[in-house]
């Protein structure tokens, strides 16, 4: 008798934040197709947050597949040091004026934590080659002015609470102490961590600035959207402000868009919400349609220029084996094409429209709390134990909306949506239709019969 995909994957997988010792077993998938993933006995199921925000236009999009088989007979792969390829120059040329801001490089690398982690090196190495006292022998500046002064070397970095920039050590330092980084904090550097701004906090964090300028190399942020921190949202004004003051001080500025590019927030970038723009930015997910791993990190010119230098040692030393993947490169142009028709971009408006009506909706609950939408994401808590990731009531509802043909993964007890942006009315009432009668079920009950599945299911 054959054994089943299921029972393979059991004997040889590791997967992702997953505990092993009460796994549920893990569904086939067989098919993508639109919205929609097949199983292998022929079950369908929604994918209501586009397989961990990446698939943007949905599976199996045939003018995605094209593209890629077109390039994989021309060139699959080419040594990017040394070599160039049209994809990859082709799609630095679409990508730089469609960013909000003067970027004027693109470096590539493999998804979204190496997308930051070559943003933080960036930023610390621009400040040593600028000839700060941490350099040792303080050489003169690529760009031919004199030297920075300072007291104390920039070589520290500023983030904000219940922020998520992915799981390399450099992502992780910059990332909130949480269940995430636990098992490796005293190996991660040391960071000054601030609360996303807000009306009542922005004058402190404003005179902290002031105060620790000399020392502090970069600020790194997720523009609006803290994503797997919780779908915290904040205000684009406050931003603006925290951002101002950077660039008064001479802080780089880093804007993780890796989650909200590439239209997640109603715009094509978060960072179009705001007038001060960042040095350097940050992209994955979304980038090729969510087809093929491919990261991108942006600098400005500025960035870049002060790696330019007769010395070898002020350059960039930084490297991925598939940087700038020809195949991953025509994905991300193919999905650019899609993205930028009007279309699309009427569909991600129909969206953020059908996500605040339904948001009206969900205000008669008292079980739900901190209500939010902001572009294609809706997000809320469900009023049950602590808020946080290792809420077991987050797998509960996953697994009822599995057995519903949705497939939802909330952050422990908060829900949230992040559709593909070719889900139809139809499967998006679908969705609306399993939260509100779930919401329903558990508020007659009174959280109980929903807290005992959790606890029968644990967290997985």
């Amino acid at each position: 008798m054959a054994i089943s995909l299921t029972e393979r994957d059991r004997k040889v997988i590791w997967h992702p934040y997953t505990q092993h010792k009460d796994i549920w077993p893990p569904i086939p998938v067989v098919q993508g197709k639109g919205s929609l993933l097949f199983d292998d006995k022929g079950n369908t199921y929604i994918d209501a947050i586009s397989s961990w925000w990446v698939n943007i236009h949905g599976h199996g999009h045939p003018y995605i597949a094209e593209k890629i088989y077109a390039q994989a007979q021309q060139l699959e792969h080419v040594i990017f040091t040394g070599f160039t390829h049209e994809p990859a120059v082709q799609l630095a040329e679409r990508l730089l004026p469609l960013l909000p801001g003067n970027f004027s490089r693109v470096f590539y690398s493999d998804n979204g934590s190496t997308a930051v982690e070559v943003a933080i090196k960036m930023a610390i190495q621009y400040w040593q080659n600028q000839g700060t006292p941490d350099t040792g022998d303080n050489p003169p500046p690529a760009n031919g002015s004199a030297p920075r002064q300072s007291s104390k070397p920039r070589n520290k970095i500023l983030a904000f609470r219940h922020s998520y920039h992915g799981d390399t050590f450099g992502a992780m330092s910059v990332s909130e102490r949480s269940v995430f980084t636990a098992s490796f904090r005293d190996y991660l550097f040391e960071v000054i961590f601030i609360e996303p701004p807000t009306r009542e906090n922005i004058p402190g964090i404003r005179s902290l600035l002031r105060e620790r300028a000399g020392e502090i190399a970069c600020m790194i942020y997720e523009p609006l959207l803290q994503a797997a921190g919780g779908m915290r949202m904040y205000e684009a004004e406050m931003l603006d402000e925290l951002l101002e003051e950077a660039k008064t001080q001479d802080i780089l500025c880093i804007a993780d868009e890796v989650l909200t590019g590439f239209g997640r927030t109603g715009k094509i970038f978060a960072g179009e919400y705001l007038r001060h723009n960042a040095d350097i930015i940050c992209l994955s997910k979304g980038l090729t349609g969510g087809t093929m791993a491919l990261g991108v990190t942006a600098a400005t010119e500025k960035i870049f220029g002060a790696f330019l230098s007769d010395d070898r040692r002020r350059t960039f030393f930084h490297g991925h084996s598939f940087t700038a993947n020809p195949l991953a490169c025509a994905a991300a142009l193919a999905s650019l094409d899609l993205l930028q028709r009007e279309d699309c971009l009427s569909r991600i408006q129909n969206i953020s429209r059908r996500h605040i009506e339904f948001g009206e909706r969900m205000q008669k609950f008292p079980v739900v709390k901190n209500l939010r939408s902001l572009g294609t994401v809706l997000a809320f808590e469900i009023n049950t134990g602590r808020d946080e990731y290792i809420n077991s009531i987050g797998t509960a509802l996953t697994q009822e909306a599995l057995q519903n043909g949705l497939y939802l993964r909330p952050l422990g007890n908060t829900v949230y949506l992040m559709p593909p942006y070719c889900i139809t009315e139809k499967e998006m009432d679908q969705v609306y239709t399993f939260l509100v009668r779930y919401l329903e079920s558990f508020q007659t009950a009174g959280g109980r019969a929903a807290d005992e599945r959790a606890e029968r299911t644990g967290d997985r």
